[in-house]
């Protein structure tokens, strides 16, 4: 047995550095900005085994813990404000990536056919693509939108979707570290949170489809309606389109029962 393979069974958590590695290079050809940090890939680099090595020995150890996440006000369209965008460190993009790879696993093989957002090989367009070729097909569209998602989704809903997708416990502890990371602004000054995830980070796009598919509309519209609807979305987004007017006051619905109780999540219809 050679001494790497024995340094990694004896660690509390089983991650291969071979999966760190793995997501070193996936993060590498997406690039990218430094966070707060302002370490750039080439810098981080410079010293790539040992900041690869240094990954790994804490993630598997249990002791990795995610620096605050450097946020970047974009402008809405029209004025409407601004979005805030968080950027990970380099590194911190490194063990999202280990996370996310291993929620995909389990996760890819469940999603909805017509879900399109943060999956591998789909993206926002192919949703826009089957909204186009359906609307010919179909006489009435509901739209649905989950108001400030990334602002104010709960963290213990986010979690559950998580813990339903992996027998992994490392999984959930650093989902739920990364969902208490700080927001460092402009300036220095650091917020902290107590719902939603920063836009723009791996762990806020793996984890938010796990919570999306847990919609009870989307699988009871299926078994109710089945052909007579045909739907798209994406995390926070979804667009189902009917043959009928009767079909699509229905759909509205269960939809409004099951986020009622929520008075942190607001539909838009």
């Amino acid at each position: 047995m050679s001494a790497s393979k024995s340094t990694e069974e004896v660690k509390p958590f089983r991650i291969s550095k071979r999966e760190v590695w793995e997501a070193y290079q996936k993060v590498k050809a997406n690039g990218g900005a430094p966070g707060v940090d302002g370490c750039s890939l080439d810098k981080f680099d410079e010293d790539l085994k040992n900041n690869l090595y240094r990954i790994w020995n804490r993630m598997s150890s249990g002791s990795y813990f995610p620096p605050p996440v450097r946020a970047v006000p974009i402008p809405k369209d029209g004025g409407r404000g601004v979005r805030i965008l968080g950027v990970p460190t380099i590194a911190d993009r490194i063990a999202q990536t280990v996370v996310a790879r291993r929620l995909e696993e389990r996760a890819e093989a469940i999603f909805h056919n017509d879900s399109d957002g943060y999956r591998i090989g789909r993206s926002a367009i192919d949703a826009v693509a089957k909204c186009r070729k359906r609307c010919w097909k179909y006489n009435w569209v509901v739209d649905l939108d989950i108001q400030k998602f990334f602002d104010s989704v709960p963290w213990d809903l986010m979690v559950k979707a998580v813990e339903a997708n992996t027998d992994q416990p490392w999984v959930v502890l650093y989902v739920k570290r990364w969902l208490r990371a700080p927001l460092q602004h402009p300036g220095g000054a650091l917020e902290k949170r107590d719902r939603g995830t920063p836009q723009g980070g791996l762990c806020s796009a793996e984890h938010n489809p796990p919570y999306e598919q847990r919609w009870v509309m989307r699988s009871a519209g299926d078994k109710a309606w089945g052909p007579a609807i045909s739907g798209s979305s994406t995390a926070h987004n979804l667009r189902e389109a009917c043959w009928a007017h009767k079909l699509a006051s229905q759909l509205i619905s269960p939809v409004s029962w099951f986020h009622s109780g929520s008075s942190s999540v607001t539909i838009s219809v």
